[in-house]
């Protein structure tokens, strides 16, 4: 089954969508999302399209949500980056509550972030509490837990709400640690978030044993390149497909790399 998408306008966003998205309607297009069905609610799947920064930002975690409310961990894979493209993760050095909020209302924030060089291929996992900003010029997957719950600690001036007392009552002032990050070369198999809210995995080619074990259950697929048979439906590159397992994905079909993404 094909999932239906959700376009999302941002003052972030772009109006030159790399191919093969289009922007109809000449906005600023932030996110491209992918509507979870039933079998797959927890998980959240979207493109992301920078053109400016992103707010500095965190998320809870389950137990820091409000009543009735999903924490959010997430991960993204970079797959196009301008030069100098950056992500900013977590902190160059620790930093207490009370000097993360100062920072947060006088803009040094920003500067206090470690903000990493980046490049089609880098992959990085989130943890709730790791506050972070996305920089201009990229092209993201990201997945995630289905949650909405961001708390902004910085905007750069833009005519936003803050969420300072939220954010900061759920914020790490950690950096952000070495084995959130690794390089996926686009010709690489390889799981790269495996549980507990979500896995995730990217195949080139057909998957070995230890990719099946991990997508065990129904599967979201997202050709990167050309299109990919499920049950007999074409699922082409910029569309993401439902799968009830792995076995009724046509790896054969899936074009040069394929990401997958379950519980």
């Amino acid at each position: 089954m094909k999932l239906a998408t959700k376009t999302v306008e941002k003052v972030w966003g772009r109006r030159d969508l790399p191919a093969p998205f289009a922007n109809a309607g000449g906005e600023p297009v932030g996110e491209i999302w992918f509507e979870p069905p039933p079998e797959l609610s927890q998980v959240l799947v979207k493109y992301l399209f920078t053109s400016e920064k992103l707010s500095v930002q965190v998320h809870p975690s389950d137990s820091q949500a409000p009543p009735g409310g999903r924490g959010k961990e997430e991960c993204w894979l970079v797959l196009e980056a301008e030069p100098g493209a950056t992500l900013g993760i977590g902190f160059r050095q620790p930093i207490t509550p009370e000097g993360m909020r100062a920072a947060a209302l006088d803009g040094s924030i920003e500067d206090a972030l470690e903000w990493h060089p980046v490049k089609a291929g880098d992959f990085f996992y989130l943890p709730a509490g790791t506050v972070h900003a996305i920089g201009p010029g990229l092209t993201l997957v990201e997945v995630q837990q289905n949650s909405d719950i961001t708390y902004r600690l910085y905007d750069y001036g833009r005519p936003r709400e803050l969420h300072l007392d939220e954010g900061l009552a759920v914020a790490s002032g950690e950096p952000c640690p070495a084995a959130c990050r690794q390089a996926v070369p686009r010709s690489t198999s390889r799981t790269l978030v495996d549980g507990p809210f979500f896995r995730f995995s990217q195949c080139a080619g057909t998957p070995d044993a230890a990719m099946r074990a991990a997508h065990g259950g129904a599967l979201l697929a997202l050709p990167l390149e050309g299109s990919v048979a499920i049950d007999g439906e074409e699922i082409s590159a910029g569309e993401c497909g439902l799968a009830r397992d792995v076995e009724a994905v046509d790896f054969a079909r899936a074009g040069r790399t394929l990401l997958v993404s379950g519980v």
